[in-house]
């Protein structure tokens, strides 16, 4: 018996990285998920890998015309929807503030943090009727401290947290849950500022990077997987406005071999004390 026996959920950005590997775990504990991306190619090859349990709908999540008709084709599909992961995202702009342009701001809060407020805009009537289901959105690290992200990234997902926590006190008494994952260093096409990267590609991030990591790796789609089939599942049904923190201690601070070696030391340092004191 899966997790996710007859429920339905909807994944933005489903076709690679953190939303594949979230389409595969879902599927593989009993759920029926709708692919939406704006890769075709991916989308429908994942579909097709996932048999009967998945559908392909290609989507701008930045367009609320085209979220308004993901949630219906869930709905028509499969009659109901207990998840939408919000998951949907890129690197946003990079570089200066000074050299940021607005077109660049907009493009960056279009898809990282408009896209968020129309699926819940779009998933919550469905859920508040149905009096039941989980509403998982994507943010970061980088959204609780800044230096982990660019600009305008790190406010998109910080913005994201917020919002997960204002919904979630609205949709509370209609029993729909809203969280957020904050993952850390994830191996995907993204890590790498590429989204065509080849696995290749993307294990020269995990070898370089592994260094760096607390526990020693980086983190892969299943580690995010997991937390989202954690809060999508029954597991999870008293427990909302959250953001959960998913990047194997990176946020809690450098390794301990990077630490300075006077801090490393198995004995206090001993000062002079000068006379009288």
């Amino acid at each position: 018996m899966g997790r996710l026996d007859d429920k339905v959920a909807i994944i933005t950005g489903g076709a690679s990285g953190i939303g594949a590997g979230t389409t595969r775990r879902f599927v593989e504990e009993g759920a029926r998920v709708l692919i939406s991306d704006l890769d075709a190619e991916k989308g429908e090859a994942l579909a097709a890998e996932m048999g009967d349990a998945a559908a392909f709908l290609q989507t701008d999540v930045s367009q609320e015309e085209q979220v308004a008709a993901m949630v219906a084709e869930a709905t028509d599909r499969w009659g109901r929807l207990d998840c939408l992961f919000n998951n949907a995202g890129f690197g946003g702009a990079l570089g200066p503030i000074a050299k940021t342009t607005v077109d660049d701001f907009d493009l960056t809060m279009d898809v990282l943090l408009k896209s968020v407020f129309l699926g819940l805009k779009h998933a919550s009537p469905v859920m508040s009727a149905q009096g039941s289901g989980s509403i998982i959105s994507n943010a970061s690290v980088a959204g609780l401290r800044a230096g982990y992200g660019a600009h305008l990234y790190s406010v998109a997902k910080c913005a994201v947290i917020h919002l997960t926590k204002s919904v979630a006190l609205e949709l509370g008494e209609h029993n729909v849950r809203v969280n957020a994952i904050c993952p850390g260093f994830v191996a995907t096409p993204l890590a790498t500022g590429r989204p065509s990267a080849s696995e290749e590609q993307i294990q020269q991030i995990r070898d370089a990077e592994a260094t760096n990591q607390l526990l020693g790796r980086v983190g892969e789609p299943a580690d995010v997987a997991n937390m989202a089939l954690f809060l999508a599942s029954d597991e999870s049904q008293w427990i909302t406005g959250q953001e959960f923190v998913v990047d194997g201690g990176m946020a809690a601070g450098r390794p301990w071999s990077m630490w300075p070696e006077f801090a490393r030391m198995e004995r206090p340092i001993r000062h002079h004390r000068p006379p009288g004191r």
